[in-house]
């Protein structure tokens, strides 16, 4: 990711949640605590290095509470981002609520969501000390902040791919949704009213490269492969049609399947577009030093804590 971030300037890096712990179904006992604060403390670090630019919260990233959540925030040197979740003492966001980052001249404004419907328990106690403000309301609210501010907004979504194709039909502004919780990974991202609808497996074993080309001001973006499919299908009818074996209805047939994507094509001319790709960073990421100086610096503290007491 360093490298990567070294040789193409204007990059973007962000995740939109539950990397520091595992999924949640328990509290996690008192006997384990410390070891899963460790492993937390070791990703952000990590993630440091990696130069990341936001994280958007997770409901696993509150496994150890508010209090933990905002301490290894402090220690990152990226914002974590929540923009509807408070205190419930005071009201008040527990974290930054938005971030705007100039890339390549263009003024990316980033705002995240994170779902109170992921802790039906009431006495779940990741809950403790905090509220959710709506988010749908919300989200209307960050596109009213950072319209007139941005030049592109992006929401590091933590609702689930059901409410994401929701929120993109009731609010209008967002040009991409970056999601998570759900684990699925979208090869081929629909959009809907112009919202640009992402996600990528579980667990950090793969990542999404959107890449965005720019030819206009317009807030609309096709995907570059279904002009790649067209001049493909253009392509074939050509071949086709130079067949002399094909009859005369066949042959007629062809020519307007052949103008039709042609008509098609020219209707993208001069459209944004964008492309994106899921990579398997187990396969793409190479072994990074620092980072592997990290853990074992980790491996080694933990083995320390593991260790039985010497007998007196």
């Amino acid at each position: 990711m360093k490298d990567l971030r070294e040789k193409e300037k204007g990059i973007l890096v962000s995740d939109a949640g539950d990397l520091l712990f595992k999924k949640y179904s328990n509290p996690i006992p008192e006997s384990e605590s410390k070891a899963m604060a460790e492993k937390a403390r070791l990703i952000v670090e990590s993630f440091n290095l990696m130069g990341y630019d936001a994280l958007g919260i997770g409901d696993d990233d509150l496994s150890l509470g508010k209090e933990f959540l905002l301490e290894i925030s402090r220690k990152a040197d990226f914002p974590f981002l929540c923009s509807n979740l408070v205190d419930e003492g005071s009201g008040k966001n527990l974290f930054q609520t938005f971030l705007i980052k100039e890339v390549n001249g263009l003024r990316i404004g980033l705002f995240s969501l994170l779902s109170p419907d992921f802790f039906p328990n009431p006495t779940d106690p990741r809950k403790k000390g905090v509220s959710f403000q709506p988010p749908v309301e919300t989200a209307q609210t960050m596109v009213r902040e950072l319209k007139p501010k941005t030049d592109l907004i992006i929401l590091l979504s933590h609702l689930g791919y059901a409410k994401d194709m929701e929120l993109a039909q009731k609010v209008q502004g967002i040009q991409v949704i970056s999601g998570g919780h759900t684990g699925i990974n979208l090869s081929y991202p629909p959009v809907i009213k112009n919202v640009i609808i992402l996600q990528t497996a579980s667990r950090g074993m793969f990542g999404g490269k959107l890449d965005l080309t720019f030819y206009n001001n317009e807030s609309a973006f096709f995907n570059s492969a279904t002009r790649t499919s067209l001049e493909n299908n253009v392509k074939s009818y050509d071949e086709r049609l130079s067949s002399k074996a094909i009859t005369e209805p066949e042959r007629s047939q062809l020519r307007k399947a052949k103008e039709e994507s042609e008509r098609a094509l020219n209707q993208l001319r001069g459209k944004n577009q964008f492309m994106n790709r899921i990579l398997s960073l187990q396969e793409q990421m190479k072994e990074d030093p620092d980072i592997k100086k990290v853990i074992e610096t980790y491996k080694s503290r933990i083995q320390a804590t593991d260790k039985p007491a010497s007998p007196k």
